[in-house]
């Protein structure tokens, strides 16, 4: 047997083997392909509709079961609520009652103040009225004479002829030929000591029902017994018949599913409703306009997800069936493109055979060319760097050629003069100015210095801008008690471009009065300890816009600009000695002064 079947697969392996390779490569497509797309979509498709129907018909009766909890909250309250008026004694003695004067009448309904109450305290009543045929009576307030239109009404006689209570559409008009549908619970007032009939209606407010029933994304009608729709999301569908098939014959009726309306297919859930202590039957229809549409667009894109899965590979198949039998032309062309210097080759190359060997060979030589390139472009790449190097040697060797102490034997001979010539202010000035100028070129290259040099130089920078300002501009420092101003590390000349930058910004338009304040302090930031220094200014500050332009030209940088470049030197040199963490914030407001923060870690840290 199993001979057979060896022998019976050779001669089919035989029979595929005698055909070309387009075809045989078109019949594996065949079998391998558009067979199990075309069950497993048919499969999917199914699957997912159903899926999908469940969805919605689930989320259908959500919302309307809903709508039937609301339903039932307001109509036994309501119900509740026309029990006590109609066993009310202030009410059936007014619609028994016999008055000699209509002033006497009045005063009788303004008794009932409890029917004001209800209206007042209920957000689902609007109204109620109490129509009565005593003919001793008139329309005031809640209570109404009826005539010949409200006794010829099916809701009055049904009431008079029966003691149970019912619910009714009632059509209400107001404005100018304008009407509506009100739910209203309809019951007779016995009046056991009178022949007269009274009928208690309370109104459900519209506003209510729509406040409570109306749902994104879900249209909602609600109809009494067989009558009209009382209330719709969609207006236009008042006083119409509900949309969807409804079987009033029986009890418990309850559909879900499609139904077409107005020629489109929608979800529908129909359910019916018995009012407490009560005959009347509430039909609650929720209709899904939109669930139709996206199934059948989620259908749509998977049948076009199922078509590209057979289509696309069948292009595929073509081009590669058609690319496979110029193998010999693509080779010879991508050892041409070697030949000229153009060593991207395709990345593979299919097959086992000579051709497949010989472009495998192709690659390796490919690869020891380009390798050696690079080899010889790093050896470039290195001579260019040591000549960048040996020139800034040189323009090294160029500045240090100027004598740092030349300079201050210059100016210490200029003071000396200055001093002989009884010019104190001057010789004043060169000293301070000589401080700070040893101070900044025994600090230029090094790494950091400490705080309390740094203040120092500061210090003896603030003395020669006295000297220009005089008392225009004060001067104060407030270092917080406790810290050791000469154990703290920090980056050298990073403080005396802060202090410059406010007297050249902020104080520029401070005419007398201008204060400058350095305040250093420690605080407890995520991550440990850090120290804040604070350059606070009195001057004119500056608007939003403006400071939220510094605040980027201090982060970015442009060699165009003239402006700011000190400040973002500073915030640059924090960011890469210290990190991200650490850099320069800058607070301002027009007319109140501007601050500029420094956050330094406690203990330093190298790059």
């Amino acid at each position: 047997m199993n001979k057979r079947i060896r022998i019976s697969s050779l001669l089919k392996l035989n029979r595929l083997n005698r055909l070309t390779i387009k075809r045989q490569l078109y019949l594996i497509y065949m079998a391998v392909i558009v067979v199990p797309i075309v069950l497993i979509g048919a499969f999917l498709l199914f699957y997912t509709y159903h899926l999908m129907v469940n969805y919605y018909t689930d989320m259908l009766k959500s919302d309307n079961h809903r709508v039937r909890n609301i339903l039932f909250e307001f109509t036994t309250e309501v119900y509740n609520i026309s029990k006590d008026i109609a066993f009310t004694n202030d009410v059936r003695r007014t619609l028994t009652g016999e008055f000699d004067t209509r002033q006497d009448y009045m005063r009788a309904v303004d008794q009932n103040v409890t029917l004001d109450q209800y209206v007042r305290a209920y957000g689902e009543i609007s109204e109620i009225n109490i129509y009565t045929d005593n003919p001793a009576l008139t329309d005031y307030k809640q209570f109404k004479r009826v005539d010949e239109e409200i006794a010829e009404t099916v809701w009055y006689q049904k009431a008079v002829s029966q003691s149970n209570v019912f619910w009714q559409e009632i059509p209400w008009e107001y404005g100018y030929r304008n009407s509506y549908w009100n739910l209203c619970l309809v019951r007779k007032i016995p009046l056991f000591d009178s022949s007269y009939n009274a009928v208690l209606v309370i109104h459900i407010s519209n506003d209510f029902l729509r406040m409570r029933v109306d749902s994104d994304g879900y249209l909602s009608l609600l109809a009494v017994d067989e009558g009209p729709v009382f209330y719709s999301s969609d207006r236009e569908r008042y006083g119409n018949a509900l949309p969807v098939f409804v079987d009033y014959g029986e009890p418990y009726f309850q559909y879900t599913g499609l139904a077409e309306v107005d020629g489109d297919k929608c979800f529908a859930n129909v359910s019916t409703f018995h009012a407490y202590q009560s005959d009347s039957r509430v039909y609650i229809c929720t209709l899904d306009g939109q669930g139709y549409d996206n199934i059948r667009s989620i259908l749509y894109m998977c049948g076009m997800v199922i078509l590209s899965a057979l289509v696309i590979p069948a292009i595929m198949i073509h081009f590669f069936t058609n690319y496979f039998t110029g193998r010999v032309g693509l080779l010879r062309q991508e050892m041409h493109k070697a030949s000229n210097q153009d060593y991207e080759l395709i990345p593979t190359f299919q097959g086992n055979d000579e051709l497949s060997e010989a472009f495998s060979d192709l690659q390796v030589m490919v690869f020891n060319i380009k390798e050696q390139e690079a080899k010889v472009y790093k050896a470039q790449i290195k001579e260019q760097e040591l000549l960048i190097r040996q020139q800034e040697m040189e323009f090294k060797m160029l500045a240090s050629q100027i004598n740092p102490h030349f300079l201050y034997n210059t100016l210490e001979t200029i003071r000396m003069k200055a001093l002989k010539a009884g010019d104190k202010e001057v010789s004043t000035a060169i000293k301070l100015l000589g401080k700070a100028m040893r101070y900044v070129l025994e600090n230029t290259g090094t790494s950091f210095t400490t705080l309390e040099e740094e203040l120092n130089h500061v210090d003896e920078y603030m003395k020669i801008q006295q000297l220009r300002f005089g008392n225009r501009i004060q001067f104060g420092k407030q270092i917080e008690e406790g810290i050791d101003l000469s154990q703290y590390r920090m980056l050298p000349l990073i403080l005396q471009p802060v202090v410059e930058n406010a007297i050249q910004h902020g104080m520029d338009e401070v005419d007398e009065g201008g204060r400058i304040v350095l305040s250093v302090y420690r605080r407890e930031v995520e991550g440990g300890q850090v120290l804040f220094i604070d350059v606070d200014d009195n001057g004119s500050g500056m608007t939003e816009e403006a400071l939220g332009k510094l605040r980027n030209d201090i982060e970015i940088r442009d060699m165009s600009r003239s402006k700011s470049i000190g400040l973002y030197n500073i915030n640059q040199r924090m960011k890469l000695y210290y990190g991200d963490g650490y850099r320069v914030h800058i607070y301002s407001e027009l007319g109140a002064g501007t601050r500029v923060r420094l956050m330094i870690p406690t203990e330093m840290r190298g790059k």
